[in-house]
């Protein structure tokens, strides 16, 4: 027993006394981390995901496990790169246009790119401060064509050589198993929501954000038509159709052109023949009541006032009020198809509509304040900042200046009074207005002095019309004097204008109530 036990002892020492070396495990700068192994792991998991973010999360999950950098998988999602999958960074960019940064550059080329120094490469996005590499591979299907991109970036000296080389196999991978799965996901109804947000908010007129507003509810919708009903000055009116103009579209809006004899066509076809009645009588319901939708349901007949639409082949239908009460509107949406909106989506529409409105109120408002800020408050005649935009544009011997002075002004204020003075001069202002032709101008630039700015073919054009506004203040009882001049080759708007004011005053020396022309 005691020997057996020696025994025992003496065999188990020299284990305890020295144990065996144990081997770090691979880390991302040593020479034993077995590329091949990194892209057998990714292979191995890649059939687990059961849609293409999973792939992608699959992906980043088992590359970090070797590669501990900022790694992320962008995909082309409608007209953006979309982050499905990252790791390594405080934050990510969520999307990114197609063509920014090193990322959409890659997208649109197709062609992988080694960036050994970010600093010096001035598409690079940053992320993370500390980044000094990146390696970014296009994920294309199994065509070649680009779905999206595969992104390491790292914060200290690595190999980029073979990175390069595996993440592009990897991403090959990748493209065949989102490819497999039914391609990249979906734009999502938030996306959606968001893009045409941005389009709404981007839109320079009101023709362009109906537009939009339109072709943003059929997206949102996925119903077939829609018709945007505003108030006019002559009752409801349609909101312009889309299709009038090929460049009305905004990017983003995606509104893709239909054929004509469509329900849209036959919606509107059938809103102008029933007159104001209908289109007023919606506005009303949408806005005392709130929004309303079809339940999707045969042999139910609609009411009176969508006789029209059901005339028209409508089916299903969506009704959202747009604004206030007082001067909204009311946006239909509407299908051939018998269906039952969901209620998220009458919300969606109903967000929609009150962005719209909001845009719509943004550029009125801005369009007053135009007005306001370029016109004279009494007479609503552009003043002197658009004046000298205008005459800055002159063509020589084609763009003629009319410096004009209302005669005897100064004896109208003193007599009467200042408030007879401002009658006198906006009644002058209508009538010399009415005596221009179409696309003549006429500004105030100074409290009795006028110039109006005409393209003419030849001098005695321009004293014709000059004495047309002459004859137009005697219709009023009032006189004016009138200066004529076309600019030289070279010479400044304001000599020109001088000139103008010189001729002005040889009528005001001869006696006032005539036209001069300057000479050339």
């Amino acid at each position: 027993m005691c020997t057996r036990s020696r025994a025992v002892i003496v065999a188990w020492v020299p284990l305890v006394a020295r144990p065996v070396a144990a081997h770090p495990p691979p880390t991302w700068n040593d020479a034993r981390v077995d590329l091949d192994r990194v892209i057998r792991d990714v292979t191995v998991r890649l059939p687990m995901a059961s849609t293409a973010v999973e792939a992608c999360q699959w992906t980043v999950s088992t590359l970090s496990r070797y590669a501990p950098a900022t790694i992320s998988v962008l995909l082309q999602v409608h007209d953006r790169l979309r982050c499905v999958a990252a790791t390594g960074s405080w934050q990510v960019y969520a999307t990114v246009p197609p063509k920014a940064g090193i990322v959409g550059r890659v997208y649109a080329s197709g062609t992988g790119v080694t960036v050994a120094r970010v600093a010096d490469d001035p598409d690079y996005l940053p992320i993370r401060p500390d980044v000094t590499a990146e390696v970014c591979v296009p994920v294309v299907d199994p065509a070649g064509r680009p779905l999206g991109v595969l992104d390491l970036q790292w914060c200290e000296p690595v190999e980029l050589g073979p990175w390069r080389e595996t993440a592009e196999r990897i991403a090959n991978r990748l493209g065949a198993r989102i490819v497999a799965l039914g391609g990249p996901p979906a734009e999502t109804r938030s996306e959606k929501m968001l893009r045409h947000a941005a389009a709404l908010t981007a839109a320079p007129t009101e023709w362009e954000l109906m537009t939009a507003a339109i072709c943003a509810a059929r997206d949102v919708s996925t119903l077939s038509a829609a018709v945007l009903v505003l108030p006019g000055p002559d009752g409801p009116r349609l909101g312009r159709d889309p299709r009038q103009d090929e460049h009305a579209a905004l990017p983003g809006a995606g509104a893709p052109p239909r054929a004509a004899g469509d329900l849209e066509d036959r919606v509107r076809a059938e809103l102008v023949e029933a007159g104001p009645g209908p289109l007023g009588r919606m506005m009303i319901r949408a806005h005392r009541y709130g929004a309303g939708y079809t339940l999707g349901e045969a042999g139910h007949p609609p009411v009176e006032d969508h006789q029209p639409l059901a005339r028209a082949g409508v089916r299903t239908l969506i009704t959202v009020p747009v604004g206030p009460p007082d001067d909204g509107g009311v946006l239909l949406v509407a299908d051939e198809r018998l269906l039952r909106p969901d209620p998220t989506t009458v919300n969606l529409i109903e967000l929609l509509a009150g962005q719209a409105w909001t845009c719509l109120d943004r550029l009125r408002t801005l369009a007053r304040l135009r007005e306001r800020a370029s016109s004279d408050p009494l007479t609503g005649l552009r003043h002197t900042g658009p004046f000298g935009e205008r005459i800055a544009t002159a063509t020589p011997g084609r763009t003629a200046l009319l410096a004009i002075d209302v005669d005897g002004f100064k004896s109208v204020n003193d007599t009467y009074g200042h408030q007879a003075g401002d009658r006198v001069l906006i009644r002058l202002a209508r009538a010399m207005e009415a005596a221009l032709r179409q696309g003549d101008e006429l500004y105030r630039v100074g409290g009795d002095e006028f110039v109006a700015v005409i393209e003419v073919s030849r001098p005695d054009e321009a004293v014709r019309i000059a004495e047309r506004l002459a004859q137009a203040a005697r219709s009023i009882g009032r006189t004016i004097s009138v200066g004529v001049a076309l600019p030289r080759r070279g010479e400044s708007p304001e000599s020109t204008l001088r000139r103008a004011d010189q001729a002005l005053y040889a009528v005001k020396r001869r006696g006032r109530d005539g036209v001069q022309l300057a000479a050339a």
